[in-house]
């Protein structure tokens, strides 16, 4: 697999989806927040089933990451927001997993009774980001510099393989 695409299967028919793909649903708004569902999900699949293209419609994702582009990310491949499989849960992960400026990057991913657990792993989020974005950007300098940190992140992570950027371990909650 590319570090810049992933495919799900579509009641048996495979679809290709690179993050270029995402950003055409997505947008560019929440970039690094994409690239971080993008990222998930390309660690997460292959764990899930042997050829690491599950059927899309049978994906359940619990997240503690609440952001607009991992969601949106996510969605656009397993169409889960739609489908009611998709939930926002501020509490999971716990203490050490590393925080986003909402919530936490930690993904549940669960598909034909397996269930994984994915969270990134230290130094791929710098700290400049999520200050900033936690505190909001209301200069033009704080907003040029917010962009900039948000397309390095996806940048940044957009190169490295889902290994690299990502952890996973079989879920507690399986």
């Amino acid at each position: 697999m590319s570090n810049d695409s992933l495919t799900v299967l579509d009641h048996g028919e495979p679809i290709a989806i690179s993050f270029a793909d995402i950003l055409k649903y997505h947008g560019r708004s929440f970039i690094g927040g994409a690239a971080h569902g993008f990222k998930a999900m390309q660690r997460a699949f292959p764990l899930l089933c042997a050829d690491g293209r599950p059927e899309r419609y049978e994906v359940t994702i619990a997240t503690a990451f609440p952001g607009p582009g991992g969601r949106d990310a996510i969605e656009m491949a397993t169409r889960s927001v739609t489908g009611g499989r998709y939930t926002v849960d501020l509490d999971l992960g716990g203490a050490d997993v590393i925080e986003s400026p909402r919530g936490r990057y930690f993904f549940r991913f669960a598909y034909r009774g397996a269930s994984v657990d994915v969270t990134v792993r230290p130094g791929v989020v710098r700290a400049e980001f999520i200050e900033l974005a936690r505190r909001g950007a209301t200069t033009p300098e704080d907003k040029e510099r917010l962009e900039w940190l948000k397309q390095d992140m996806a940048d940044r992570l957009m190169s490295l393989p889902a290994e690299e950027a990502y952890d996973a371990a079989p879920s507690a909650a399986s």
